[in-house]
């Protein structure tokens, strides 16, 4: 990305696009009953109250009734049915691990198969977004999650830990090309969520072969455990090498989580917060979804950006948008076009 001398100046920036992962499959109800949501109802009114906060981009997990994370589709299905008829100008971001809290004590964790992650290009209604990983990473989220802050929740339980701390985020080559090829026959947007230098890279490669031919709408994530670590170093060299024409979202965790949001903000890029992030503030008391917007809202007038509505979200996530060919794909989102035959240097205009 570049920065001009007026870059940071608030009226040179995008509105803020709050996104919110109120959710959190990987804490069970016991931990925060005040803010995880179990029935259809309580999980429809949480994207409600989300979204009257300022968050304009739901990132969408769901329950069973016994507290669990649900692997059914149809449960997706009614979540985002439920949703889109209460707040149909939210953004809604299936994420596409589905579920990955391990089932009984001991239990791996580990998200679903290959062909079922597929299926997510089929839920009726279809979401807006589905979150899309690029290579195979490890995704030990046990590394940063420091014992004080896990005192009393479910994760506190040995079994569970050893289970999240083996976890893998699969996503090699031949699924992510299939994986995309589906999301855009159905006219789904693939938001990508990239752990790292080799994730943007790839996705770069994917662009310039004409794999994925639309907007490109980045999360970076700074979690360790095979991912970034939550250092500035990391993110400002993801930012300085992310498109010009992307947009681009921080993510970490826990007590990480506000200076990245901030720092995002302060440089006109976006916020992503909800209990799937943390479940406790600077001090290390629990905070909710609710007031974790809240708070980025707050932060954001301090700095003197807006928050985007609903439909200022979609128009600056270009939803429903898409490119008819590698070199449009690669203008739109700012990026030198491919070489032509014999053309020496760095291609600096696309071809006529």
């Amino acid at each position: 990305m570049q920065f001009l001398d007026d870059s940071l100046h608030p009226e040179n920036m995008d509105k803020v696009v709050i996104t919110v992962a109120p959710y959190g499959p990987e804490w069970m109800p016991q931990d925060f009953p005040e803010d995880i949501p179990v029935t259809m109802e309580e999980q429809v009114q949480k994207a409600v109250d989300c979204y009257n906060a300022g968050a304009t981009v739901l990132h969408l997990h769901v329950r069973e009734l016994d507290g669990k994370g649900s692997k059914r589709l149809s449960k997706f299905n009614e979540l985002i049915a439920g949703v889109r008829a209460a707040v149909p100008d939210m953004i809604i971001q299936v994420g596409g691990s589905i579920s990955f809290a391990p089932e009984d004590d001991g239990q791996a964790a580990k998200w679903l198969s290959d062909d079922t992650r597929h299926m997510l290009a089929e839920l009726e209604p279809k979401p807006d977004q589905v979150t899309v990983a690029i290579n195979t990473t490890q995704m030990n989220i046990m590394e940063l999650l420091y014992p004080e802050y896990l005192k009393g929740t479910s994760l506190e339980h040995p079994a569970y830990q050893a289970a999240y701390r083996e976890m893998t985020v699969p996503a090699g080559p031949g699924w992510v090309e299939e994986h995309l090829r589906r999301l855009q026959a159905s006219g789904i947007q693939p938001h990508f969520q990239l752990t790292g230098m080799h994730a943007l890279e790839t996705l770069e490669r994917l662009v310039r072969a004409g794999v994925y031919t639309g907007p490109l709408n980045l999360t970076w994530i700074g979690i360790g455990g095979g991912f970034d670590g939550p250092n500035p170093f990391n993110f400002f060299n993801f930012v300085h090498r992310a498109p010009d024409g992307c947009t681009l979202t921080a993510e970490s965790l826990l007590k990480n989580v506000l200076p990245f949001n901030m720092m995002a903000m302060a440089m006109g890029l976006h916020p992503r917060c909800g209990i799937e992030d943390t479940i406790i503030d600077q001090h290390g008391k629990r905070m909710t979804s609710v007031q974790q917007i809240e708070q980025c809202v707050r932060v954001a007038r301090e700095l003197g950006r807006e928050i985007a509505s609903g439909q200022e979200a979609r128009e600056i996530y270009r939803i429903g948008t898409w490119y008819d060919s590698a070199e449009a794909t690669l203008q739109a989102n700012g990026m030198a076009p491919n070489r032509r035959s014999g053309q020496k240097n760095l291609p600096l205009r696309a071809a006529a």
